[in-house]
């Protein structure tokens, strides 16, 4: 089952001389549970793609639908709503609100997103993320890669169609990124989420179930590297 399909996206920034392309053209599409990994070197068009598919930026010209939604089609408010309840973003930095503690940190797009606490999900997610005796903790009372677990835990809080992965393990020390990388894998092997990591590092992309390369703003190659996805 097809989860997300990007149809011909272009996105330019400036006009005339100065403009500058940043995708080219990109088309693909990604199957419900899949692991697919988007690599390319810097300036290829990766973050852009990220932003694009987050539904944080608009494309120039080109779709994308999440679970069958033409996600750029909806007016914003919608667009708010679609993007807490469909779409995890889990970044190199993690972004936590510093006067909030572990568990509301995880929580906190659900609160705001108006829906009831489900306290059941909550703790589950907490012991998959192994932060049961952290939950009162503020950010800056956790390591690097408790911060990053407590982000992951956010993205999945709300059971989105698709997790982005924006470069996350690019502030971590290599055994704490595996760490990130092994717990990202787990989610999607045992929760059958749908996971798009973005990341220059190929050793890492390669673990995923597809590669797709972005060069200069165009996808060059999408490669399988395990079947029966």
């Amino acid at each position: 089952m097809e989860i997300l399909r990007c149809e011909h996206l272009t996105k330019t920034y400036g006009k005339g001389e100065t403009a500058v392309t940043a995708l080219n053209d990109v088309s693909f599409s990604v199957e419900k549970g899949e692991f697919v990994s988007v690599i390319g070197p810097s300036g290829s068009g990766k973050s852009t793609l990220l932003h694009i598919l987050g539904g944080v930026d608009k494309p120039t010209s080109g779709k994308v639908f999440i679970d069958g939604t033409d996600m750029h089609a909806l007016k914003e408010d919608k667009l708010a709503v679609f993007r807490r309840r469909q779409i995890g973003l889990v970044y190199q930095f993690y972004n936590l609100m510093p006067v909030l503690n572990v568990d509301e940190n995880i929580a906190l797009p659900h609160l705001l997103d108006g829906r009831e606490l489900d306290r059941e999900r909550l703790d589950q997610i907490v012991a998959h993320l192994g932060l049961s005796d952290r939950r009162e903790n503020l950010p800056h009372q956790l390591s690097g890669g408790q911060q990053q677990r407590v982000s992951i835990g956010r993205a999945l809080y709300s059971h989105p169609a698709i997790l982005l992965c924006d470069e996350p393990t690019g502030n971590l020390d290599r055994k704490t990124g595996e760490e990130i990388v092994n717990l990202l894998k787990e989610s999607n092997r045992s929760q059958k989420q749908t996971l798009l990591l973005i990341t220059h590092d190929e050793a890492l992309a390669m673990q995923a179930d597809r590669m797709i390369y972005l060069e200069d703003g165009r996808l060059v190659k999408n490669e399988v590297i395990r079947g029966n996805v």
